[in-house]
C-alpha cells in the first residue's frame, strides 16, 4: 500500500520523495519506477514535511519507537500520515510523542488514480498539504474516525470482493466459449463503467439497475438468480465480517 501512494504521490510531479523500506532492495525498485531518494528512517524524517508510516499494525511499535526520538528532535512544520488499519489517533500519539496526525485508510486502485482514501486529522495536521501532495490518487472522504473501520471494510477491503466478482464473471464468459482474455475485458469494462456511472450521474445504483432490466427480459432472470443465491446478503455479511476482524 505504501509503495501504491508512492506512486501517486510522484504523479504530482512536484512532490520530493524520501523511500524507506526495510529491505533496501524493495526501496530501489521502486525508485527506479518513480524516482525520489533511497534513504534510511533518519534522513527522511529530517527531510520530510509528510511522513508516512506505510506498515502492518502489529510492526508499528517497532517503528514508532524509532521514529519518537526523531520527531521530537524534529524542526520546522511537519504532518505524520498513518494507514495502519485498526490503530487510532491517540494510539498512535501515544507510541509517537505530541505531533500532527492524519490517518488514512487507502485503497490499491490510488496506484492507477483510480483510489478512495479515508482520512481523519488531528487538529493542526496539514490537510491541505496531504490533499495537494496526493491529488492524483483519487478520491478523498473525510470520515468520523469512529466510521473508519466501516468504511474501510467497503472501500479498502471492496477491491478483493470485486477482482472475486470480476473473476467470476470471466469464468462464465469462458463456460459459455468466450476466450478468457477477452471475458476479462468485458467483466473489467462493465464494473468501471458502471462505477463510473454511479458517480457522475448521482443516479441511486437500484434506479440504474431497473432501468438495465426489462420486463421479462434476460437481466431480470440473471437477477432472480442473484437474489435466490443470497448474493446481496453475502456481500453484506462480508463487509460486515472485514470491519470485525
Amino acid at each position: 500500500m505504501g509503495g501504491a501512494l508512492a506512486r501517486a504521490a510522484a504523479r504530482e510531479g512536484e512532490n520530493r520523495l524520501w523511500l524507506v523500506n526495510r529491505h533496501p532492495e524493495k526501496a530501489e525498485a521502486l525508485q527506479k519506477e518513480i524516482g525520489g531518494t533511497v534513504s534510511d528512517c533518519a534522513e527522511a524524517v529530517r527531510a520530510a514535511e509528510m511522513i508516512f508510516l506505510g506498515v502492518k499494525p502489529k510492526m508499528l511499535p517497532a517503528l514508532c519507537e524509532g521514529l519518537r526520538p526523531l520527531l521530537k528532535e524534529k524542526s520546522g512544520d511537519f504532518t505524520v500520515v498513518s494507514m495502519a488499519a485498526g490503530v487510532g489517533i491517540e494510539r498512535l500519539r501515544d507510541m509517537l510523542g505530541d505531533c500532527p496526525i492524519i490517518r488514512i485508510m487507502p485503497n490499491t486502485p490510488v496506484s492507477v488514480g483510480e483510489g478512495m482514501i479515508l482520512y481523519t486529522a488531528q487538529p493542526g495536521a496539514d490537510v491541505d498539504g496531504f490533499l495537494r501532495a496526493m491529488r492524483f490518487a483519487g478520491r478523498f472522504l473525510p470520515i468520523e474516525e469512529g466510521l473508519m473501520e466501516t468504511g474501510m471494510a467497503v472501500s479498502g477491503c471492496g477491491p478483493a470482493f470485486v477482482d472475486l466478482f470480476v473473476e467470476a464473471l470471466a469464468d462464465a464468459g469462458v463456460a459459455g466459449g468466450l476466450y478468457r482474455r477477452d471475458a476479462l475485458v468485458l467483466a473489467a469494462q462493465m464494473v468501471l463503467g458502471s462505477a463510473k456511472l454511479i458517480l457522475d450521474s448521482g443516479r441511486h445504483p437500484g434506479e440504474l439497475k431497473d432501468a438495465v432490466c426489462s420486463p421479462g427480459g434476460t437481466t431480470i432472470q440473471g437477477v432472480r438468480k442473484l437474489e435466490e443465491k443470497g448474493f446481496r446478503s453475502a456481500v453484506i455479511e462480508a463487509v460486515l465480517a472485514a470491519r470485525d476482524a
